[in-house]
């Protein structure tokens, strides 16, 4: 067979993710905090974006046709109708642009602007060197907390309490927020935080979770099968400890010189603040991106956290004069490029802006009964539910939550707070919380006493699925590990010995 080379012309359709479009989507998933980062440099690299000077008070700027200057909402032209929110699908572009498509699905968007060469804005995947960098950065308290928490079978109001539980954890490991206060902001009993904490304060490093230097030693000397009464007795009276009041230590323990030794090696040879092993900086406060206010007639008002914006202008006056004065193509070609990309970004950041607003206004329809009763009201939710309330797609939704907060009236949450798993319904009703079949499960084992039956965890699916709920007998045991209740033979046993 002869062989030979020849030229042939195909159709077909592929993925295409113009630099364009990768800069748009980075913008989406950044923190307020990235953005500033973000905008700061753009600011310093293109002459023609500047900061909008802050009105005087009392005075409101009107916007002038005839300005020099342009905002990022003058930078979409007027077609006689509302924007799309979505950021995915751009409206009409600037001379010599053209961005239409869904950021989702990659749709093409051509554009004459190489964002490869805009410095801290021109990649929007990783590279190789970012993904080994993050690879090699330290995990942060945080993150540890938060890894165990998702396989600790928490879910539903409980998972909600306890990741509010998490953010009040200090750099040294301890709960710094007061039990009472928190459980009534999230609406739930304190019995049932207390519960939640005392899974959490199972987590690695042991004696995480604490609220004072006692607790956390207990937790430590309870794993080491070590808090027999005197020790309790010493740690009660750790200020006698503090003096070297030894002779104080020993009347209270009821120890004596040797056991009294001992006990004090064994105490410091534990660690009083266990968060301190792990990375990263101390927490900053968060800024909500979002704030939820109540409104009339129990409806709740929605709106942008005005600081969290930036506020950008393009100097039209400047572009004028230099455009004027360039000579060469290459001047010519520079300053053309920066008038777009200036362009580009104020859309994008309007885009954005818009986004994250609704976004946000879908996840308080939907979780309304959380505002409004507290954490044991929120409803199962994800993001595909999100997403086809609002016409976006799933992967937008997941970018506009990650890193983005809200400030409500139970207090500040990141966005992802507000997703929570659901158990189906057997007849195909709406789906049970997580948490309530928790409840349901607690209470059929509460309800056991000597003489009766005691339900084994396939009895205990019988009787759910016979009430609604499809569940299997796996999560039933999940769950039940989850809230430290013993099987159903160690059950028995031990209602046998107590009777």
């Amino acid at each position: 067979m002869a062989l030979g080379a020849r030229l042939e012309v195909r159709q077909g359709q592929g993925l295409v993710i113009t630099p364009q479009l990768q800069q748009a989507i980075k913008l989406l998933q950044l923190s307020s905090v990235e953005l500033e980062v973000f905008v700061e440099g753009e600011l310093e690299r293109n002459p023609l974006l500047v900061r909008e000077d802050p009105e005087p008070e009392g005075d409101v700027a009107v916007p002038d046709s005839r300005s020099d200057d342009v905002l990022a909402a003058d930078c979409i032209p007027d077609s006689g109708a509302e924007p799309d929110l979505d950021i995915s699908r751009e409206a009409e572009a600037s001379p010599g642009e053209r961005a239409t498509g869904d950021l989702a699905s990659g749709e093409d968007a051509g554009g004459a602007v190489d964002w490869s060469r805009a410095g801290s804005g021109g990649q929007g995947f990783e590279s190789d060197e970012d993904f080994s960098q993050r690879l090699a950065e330290v995990k942060t308290l945080r993150e540890h907390l938060l890894d165990q928490l998702g396989v600790s079978g928490l879910s539903g109001a409980a998972h909600a309490a306890a990741v509010v539980l998490v953010d009040s954890v200090d750099e040294g490991g301890y709960l710094r927020c007061d039990m009472a206060e928190t459980a009534a902001r999230l609406g739930c009993d304190e019995p049932f935080l207390e519960e939640v904490l005392g899974v959490l304060q199972g987590f690695e490093p042991t004696g995480i979770f604490a609220r004072d230097v006692r607790e956390c030693l207990a937790l430590q000397l309870r794993e080491m099968d070590r808090c027999d009464p005197a020790m309790e007795a010493l740690l009660d009276n750790l200020d006698l400890l503090a003096r070297r009041d030894l002779a104080a230590l020993k009347r209270a323990c009821q120890v004596d010189d040797e056991d009294l030794r001992e006990m004090i090696a064994e105490i410091r040879a534990l660690t009083p603040r266990p968060g301190a092993a792990f990375g990263g900086e101390p927490a900053a406060p968060v800024t909500p991106d979002v704030v939820v206010r109540e409104g009339p007639g129990g409806m709740w008002n929605v709106e942008l956290n005005s600081d969290t914006l930036p506020r950008l202008l393009v100097d039209r006056r400047y572009f004028a004069r230099v455009s004027a004065g360039a000579r060469t193509d290459a001047e010519k070609v520079f300053v053309s490029e920066c008038y777009s990309q200036a362009n580009w970004l104020l859309r994008c950041l309007d885009q954005r802006a818009r986004t994250i607003l609704k976004v946000a206004s879908e996840i308080v329809r939907q979780q309304d009964g959380f505002l409004a009763f507290g954490v044991t009201h929120l409803r199962p939710l994800n993001l595909r539910t999100i997403a086809e309330a609002i016409g976006m797609h799933e992967s937008t939704v997941s970018r506009v939550t990650s890193n983005k907060y809200i400030a409500t009236t139970r207090g500040v949450f990141e966005l992802k707070f507000f997703f929570t798993a659901a158990i189906p319904s057997t007849g195909g009703g709406e789906a049970h919380s997580a948490e309530s079949v928790r409840h349901r499960i607690r209470q059929l084992i509460e309800t056991e006493h000597p003489g009766a039956d005691i339900h084994s965890d396939d009895r205990i699916v019988e009787i759910l699925r016979g009430s609604g709920v499809d569940i299997a007998r796996r999560t039933v045991a999940k769950y039940r590990e989850s809230m430290r209740i013993p099987s159903s033979t160690e059950r028995r046993r031990l209602m046998a010995a107590a009777g």
